[in-house]
């Protein structure tokens, strides 16, 4: 299905749109702010709740097919257009107000100059938008609402995929199916800006559309070759994100992104004067750059210190594997005719990506290419940012990691995305936020330890009952349509407890993250979650890449352990893991557990969602929660030993989930006051929001950028 294009009845269209009565509707549902105000969401809840829903909460999916009477009925309802009245109010309210980034540079018109294009594969902005993976995505999306609430000059330049990942279905027998959908793009807020431009990728001419949603203040520019003027292989290059099962496919799609990204901006007329790449995949970004200036005349040399002075790489990998890395015939295919620009031959060239440039043998790297052409570089949590700088010390022809120019900034969440709608009035009492105007150093929950302990467990109680209403919903629906049997859809009502200790893990199912790891003892698993008086449940949801086997198997198994006896009614797993989904289960579970292998989760971001809701978290110390941790606010596992046996690993910290649990969790959870309120889980819970919302939210986390990074490359 080709984008839309501009059509001679665009005006008459346009004129027909003006009257009407829910055009105003269709306006706010374009620039995403809404997607972080409850007001909004609530208001376009009311179009239709029971649509809404279908449509996985997309206003525009709503209206379009929103029944002519309920139009009728919405455009002469003078309640609702009030309410349309106050939304439309606060956004305007929103983007007049005085950013922090206005106030930090009021007194510098130089720094006001300065405009970071951010690129990225994959943004997760909300879950009616299929054009992100996972925690690279929300990361991304994340960035770019804290971008837009601080009033950083922030663009995103990214893709429009047609097909997206991919849709998840886990059927009876735990065995996985891959669906790809695709997206109709009339129904997400993304607008055809009617630019078009034309690149090479190898031996093709490509045609490009350019695409604009708007978050907030800040405009995200999509790209999409899905158009019939391109060839049926060039059309493919936006169907599907992480797709295609061949390096050629990602090359091209790479080419794409960071030269393509370029030419779009120039298409635009955009000049920034910052460029962040996150993650390799837009490495080829600088390497145009690069080429732009050495063909004006500017020495190879000086011109990579250009480059690399105005550029900022942030690295999530922390193992070599996971890096992108490509064959030299493959990257001379589609990137060879840049020598003759460069001045350089095909050694120096294939160097640039390459640890040891004179391995001619070595494959090109997309991770050191964006190392060398980038000064401003940076891992996403403390452990990671040393396991980067250990990691690659032969690209800097280092001896000591210390001397290894790769920063840190951790990883955060943007707190409004991920706050609970009814949330908002135990936060209007206790914390009093004022997010409109706020900046990074802004702390609304310095107090939450004076919140009563009644009361923050009557806030606990009544999201995780929220949670297993829906759980029962999801649930009955996944079981349904996938033939589960019958003991199944019983046990969401016979068993599933909304006043039972609720664990939660959903993630990525890649193997390090060992989703299957706390039913290594399974005996002494069921005795823990099989006490009648102190009753557990364990929830899980995540994805593994649709072409990784041995992470659909860990699907299976954990779907096998769901209909054992022992676990049935007390162990779930959902499908197609997406933000709402994780919206849910970080708002209602009681403990987060997360438990990779260290040190290879990066950061995570998921374990960061629970304290917004008085959740705790429970987890190896890798990523971020070393950072977190400080034995006051939740729990760690392993004591951060390391062993070189993945078996002996498994073993010890297997031990430490159960041991942990038998001994603290469940103790805790179920020891009571008169009252009826876990006192000490109540102090846990305070700590663990007063000590991590603030700290690891991304309005600091780009704040970070913005002063360590953005105005020292913008100069």
């Amino acid at each position: 299905m080709p984008a839309r294009t501009k059509a001679a009845g665009s005006k008459k269209h346009a004129a027909a749109k003006t009257r009407d009565p829910l055009a105003k509707v269709s306006n706010l549902a374009h620039n995403l702010w809404w997607t972080w105000n409850t007001d909004a969401k609530r208001l376009f809840e009311s179009l239709d709740p029971a649509l809404f829903r279908a449509h996985n909460q997309s206003p525009l999916a709503t209206l379009a097919e929103l029944a002519p009477t309920r139009r009728d009925s919405l455009a002469a309802d003078p309640e609702f257009q009030s309410r349309l009245a106050s939304v439309e109010d606060q956004l305007a309210a929103y983007l007049k107000t005085t950013s922090w980034f206005d106030r930090i540079t009021a007194k510098n018109p130089a720094q006001k100059k300065m405009l970071v294009a951010y690129f990225c594969m994959e943004f997760a902005i909300h879950e009616s938008m299929p054009l992100y993976a996972g925690g690279l995505g929300v990361l991304a999306g994340d960035h770019i609402k804290s971008a837009s609430d601080l009033g950083i000059p922030f663009i995103g330049v990214g893709i429009l995929w047609r097909y997206g990942y991919y849709r998840q279905e886990i059927l009876s027998n735990g065995d996985v199916r891959v669906l790809y959908p695709a997206t109709d793009f009339s129904r997400i807020p993304v607008t055809d800006t009617g630019k078009r431009f034309s690149m090479t990728i190898g031996k093709s001419k490509v045609k490009v559309a350019i695409w604009k949603m708007t978050v907030g203040r800040c405009p995200l520019y999509l790209l999409d070759t899905d158009l019939a003027e391109n060839s049926p292989e060039d059309r493919k290059l936006t169907h599907h994100l992480y797709g295609g099962g061949s390096h050629e496919y990602r090359v091209r799609q790479e080419v794409l992104l960071g030269i393509g990204g370029l030419l779009a901006l120039d298409t635009l007329g955009i000049k920034p004067t910052v460029c962040h790449l996150n993650e390799g995949h837009a490495a080829f970004c600088p390497l145009e750059r690069l080429r732009r200036l050495v063909s004006k005349g500017m020495s190879f040399d000086d011109a990579v210190a250009q480059v690399r002075k105005h550029s900022v790489f942030t690295t999530h990998t922390p193992v070599p594997e996971g890096n992108d890395r490509f064959e030299p015939a493959l990257v001379l295919k589609y990137l060879g005719s840049m020598l003759d620009d460069l001045g350089i031959d095909k050694n120096k060239f294939l160097a640039l990506g390459r640890e040891n440039p004179k391995d001619e043998k070595e494959s090109f790297c997309m991770t050191v290419l964006a190392l060398k052409l980038a000064e401003h570089c940076n891992g996403v949590a403390a452990l990671h940012g040393h396991t980067s700088r250990t990691m690659w010390m032969k690209t800097y022809g280092a001896k000591r990691p210390e001397d290894v120019p790769i920063k840190h900034v951790t990883n955060g969440i943007h707190p409004e995305t991920w706050l609970s709608d009814d949330a908002r009035p135990f936060y209007a009492k206790h914390i009093r936020p004022r997010w409109n105007g706020a900046g990074p150093d802004d702390n609304w929950w310095k107090n939450a330890d004076k919140i009563p302990h009644a009361e923050l467990w009557n806030f606990r109680s009544m999201l995780r009952k929220k949670m297993v209403a829906e759980l029962r919903t999801r649930l009955r629906e996944q079981y349904m349509s996938n033939q589960g049997e019958g003991a199944d859809i019983l046990s969401l009502y016979d068993t599933l407890d909304e006043n039972a200790l609720t664990i939660g893990f959903a993630r990525r199912f890649a193997l390090y993250k060992r989703a299957p790891l706390i039913f290594k003892d399974a005996k002494r698993l069921a005795k823990i979650m099989g006490d009648a008086n102190r009753p557990v449940q364990l929830i899980f949801a995540g994805k593994a890449h649709p072409l990784d086997k041995a992470g659909h198997e860990y699907t299976k198994i954990v779907a096998e352990m769901c209909r054992k006896p022992p676990f049935r009614g007390r162990v779930f797993i959902l499908q197609n893991y997406d933000m709402r989904i994780g919206q849910m289960l970080t708002q209602g579970c009681d403990v987060w557990l997360n438990n990779p292998i260290r040190p290879l989760e990066a950061s995570g971001t998921s374990g960061m969602k629970p304290p917004l809701h008085a959740g705790l978290n429970c987890s190896i110390l890798d990523g971020w929660w070393p950072e977190g941790y400080n034995t006051r606010n939740g729990w760690q596992l392993g004591q951060g030993k390391v062993f070189k046996s993945r078996t002996q690993q498994d073993k010890h910290d297997a031990e430490a989930i159960y041991t942990t649990l038998e001994n603290h969790i469940v103790p805790m959870f179920y020891q009571r006051g008169e009252d009826n309120v876990p006192n000490a889980w109540c102090t846990i819970a305070a700590e663990s929001m007063k000590t991590i919302c603030a700290k690891f939210s991304t309005h600091r986390m780009v704040a970070e950028y913005t002063k360590g990074y953005y105005l020292p490359a913008h100069g």
